[in-house]
């Protein structure tokens, strides 16, 4: 796990971008400052480089030839389903921002933007996702909900079914949930603790946690996470 700090290993970044003007300002530019960045030219190159590598952070295009963001954004998933990601686009609807918070990215920029916006988002996202692992003395949090196991700290959900590897924000939206047992879960608490911010497309993006939330927990019929709808969530255990 990656320290960011000063003198402590650089951030290693995958960033994937066909259009080769600006994929060379923004690696210079990120390189510049501390990272160490790898460019892959389309999908399929950003995807033999993530299988080679071992990167603390990608952002990738949407719009990419070979293997479009969403696509290569479904593989990096699978093989490391914590690590954090940045989707670029040239679009802005609303319903392209809901997929790429439905693809499990963390933050979403439109493009024109500027390099300083970039990195500020990079570090806010850097911040969040690995905060828990710069802690000097790690303090290992397991909750029972049910039949279910919660490892807070190792990010693991276990039953007698098996054992789930949660992502990091899956892990920190259901510690909430379960520091809160039986009682209300603000919305507004819950997107300003996991994500830092809150806005309707980070809303919407919790809202796809919380049902992933429930499709793990499902084995248990004495488990429910309860919306109230438009004030936040409740995880009820009947004990």
């Amino acid at each position: 796990m990656i320290e960011i700090e000063e003198g402590k290993n650089k951030v290693k970044i995958l960033f994937v971008e066909d259009d080769s003007n600006l994929s060379m300002v923004l690696q210079d530019y990120l390189e510049m400052i501390g990272y160490d960045v790898d460019h892959g030219r389309d999908g399929e190159e950003g995807a033999q480089l993530f299988k080679s590598n071992k990167y603390d952070i990608a952002i990738l295009d949407i719009m990419m030839p070979k293997k479009d963001g969403f696509t290569l954004a479904t593989e990096i998933k699978e093989m490391q389903p914590d690590i954090p990601l940045i989707f670029l686009t040239a679009k802005n609807q609303k319903e392209d921002k809901l997929e790429g918070f439905n693809y499990g990215c963390d933050d979403y920029i439109t493009k024109p933007f500027s390099t300083e916006e970039l990195n500020l988002r990079i570090k806010a996202i850097l911040k969040r996702c690995y905060n828990q692992s710069m802690s000097n003395a790690p303090v290992i949090e397991k909750f029972d909900i049910g039949v279910f196991e919660f490892d807070s700290t190792n990010l693991t959900l276990k039953s007698d079914e098996g054992e789930r590897r949660l992502t990091r924000k899956e892990s920190a939206l259901l510690k909430l949930l379960c520091e809160n047992k039986n009682e209300l879960l603000a919305r507004e608490v819950a997107l300003e603790t996991v994500w830092g911010e809150n806005d309707y497309f980070i809303g919407r993006s919790m809202d796809v946690f919380i049902a992933k939330l429930r499709k793990y927990l499902k084995a248990d019929p004495k488990v429910k996470i309860t919306n109230i709808h438009g004030i936040g969530f409740k995880l009820e255990i009947n004990d």
